[in-house]
């Protein structure tokens, strides 16, 4: 085992309100450690508005200046994105990476109450506080007002085998549902429930076309969660090692875990960085990256396709479709998952948030994961409760959720 120092990880909190706290990371390098770090800061709910980065291609330094919140729990922050730092080791500084993790285990929280508005999302944010990520869900509303959730869900602090663990999970839910709670049982189930299906059959194929075609964007100009098209370009005349790649965008909610992710499954290396906000909607990038052979990207196809990628992640991170299921109304959310088998953080707490503000009841909900195309995507359905003949427009439920994703106001 490698030393890990506990320097590797430093936070400087803000004195002032609204001034950036900076988090320094210095250690062992490795394909796709950036992804990693910014998908932690986004499950903190950080915003980043600056970030540096140099790495030699054995130790890496990145600094990210972040905007928090009150509840910023720092001192578990940092906890976090030093277990996503590779240890120190003398052997090799990538041997850990030649023998892919243990899948943590998942368990089965059953949880059976009386209904009320809101409560969808009051638990989903109890189950985030502890740590307890959301593979799948199965959510229905009976005839009598009753619900009964399944969450599928895998331990961050890989404790909830314990009764001790367990326990503190049921009281955290009970202070939250009081008396309304019924009944609450967690056990482990296998790993193969989380596992990902084949293409959706409750997809039909023009759904599919509108939802998982970046072509169609430029046909809906008009459509509200579309962004404006990013300007990527490449140049390999800078430098004689590295492809300089220069990105002006929209900011949104997670834009360097999606720019860091799509580098990651490309299995390309960046060896100095620079991400910059201008104003409060534009950000700009400057990206010195190179191939996992330490070559620059020279071949048009792979710049194309790189660019392409960039491109498709940029303009819609998300996918957000409200559909009609005869009388009523689902709301289809999609988000690619990234070929290590990570999923966006925070997306159903973000979707059930945008129905509560709303005051749009749920009915049912379901979290898979399906191939579509030649991709997995990792799907959220939610069946709407429009008995009480809520006034809601698709088009505002569209926005409302669509600008909770990207934090747009």
């Amino acid at each position: 085992m490698g030393i890990l120092f506990d320097d590797a990880v430093i936070i400087r909190q803000s004195e002032r309100e609204g001034e950036p706290s900076v988090i320094t990371v210095n250690c062992p390098d490795k394909t796709g450690l950036g992804s990693d770090l910014c998908r932690i800061i986004l499950f903190f709910g950080l915003t980043v508005v600056r970030t540096d980065v140099s790495t030699d291609g054995k130790w890496c330094y990145i600094v990210f200046w972040v905007v928090g919140k009150p509840t910023t729990r720092w001192s578990l922050l940092k906890k976090r994105l030093m277990g996503a730092c590779p240890s120190c080791s003398g052997i090799s500084y990538y041997r850990a990476e030649l023998q892919p993790p243990r899948p943590p285990d998942v368990f089965l929280l059953k949880f059976c109450c009386h209904d009320r508005r809101g409560l969808l999302h009051d638990v989903t944010e109890v189950l985030c506080e502890l740590e307890l990520t959301i593979k799948r869900v199965k959510v229905s509303t009976t005839p009598d007002g009753k619900v009964m959730d399944l969450f599928f869900i895998t331990d961050t602090r890989e404790l909830l085998h314990t009764k001790k663990r367990q326990d503190d999970t049921y009281d955290h839910l009970k202070a939250v549902v009081g008396d309304a709670m019924i009944s609450c049982d967690i056990e482990m189930v296998g790993p193969e429930i989380a596992a990902c299906s084949q293409g959706p059959s409750f997809l039909s194929d023009a759904i599919a076309e509108d939802m998982f075609n970046i072509d169609t964007l430029d046909e809906r100009p008009d459509d509200c969660v579309a962004f404006k098209p990013p300007s990527i370009t490449m140049d390999n005349s800078l430098s004689p090692s590295h492809t300089l790649v220069q990105i002006v965008c929209e900011d949104h909610k997670g834009l360097l875990y999606d720019v860091m992710r799509t580098l990651k499954d490309y299995n390309i290396q960046i060896s100095y960085g620079r991400f910059t906000t201008k104003g409060k909607t534009e950000c700009e990038m400057d990206l010195f990256i190179m191939q996992a052979d330490g070559k620059k990207i020279i071949d048009p196809s792979k710049q194309g396709s790189l660019r392409s990628r960039l491109q498709m992640e940029l303009s819609r991170p998300l996918r957000v479709a409200l559909i009609s299921r005869g009388p009523d109304s689902e709301l289809l959310v999609a988000n690619p998952v990234e070929i290590s088998g990570n999923g966006r953080p925070l997306v159903f707490y973000d979707i059930t948030l945008a129905l509560k503000m709303l005051d749009t009841p749920i009915f049912s909900a379901e979290i898979g994961r399906y191939m579509i195309g030649d991709r997995e995507w990792e799907v959220y359905r939610v069946l709407l409760d429009e008995g009480d003949g809520s006034s809601v427009s698709k088009q505002k439920i569209e926005e409302t959720v669509w600008k909770m994703l990207m934090s747009w106001e």
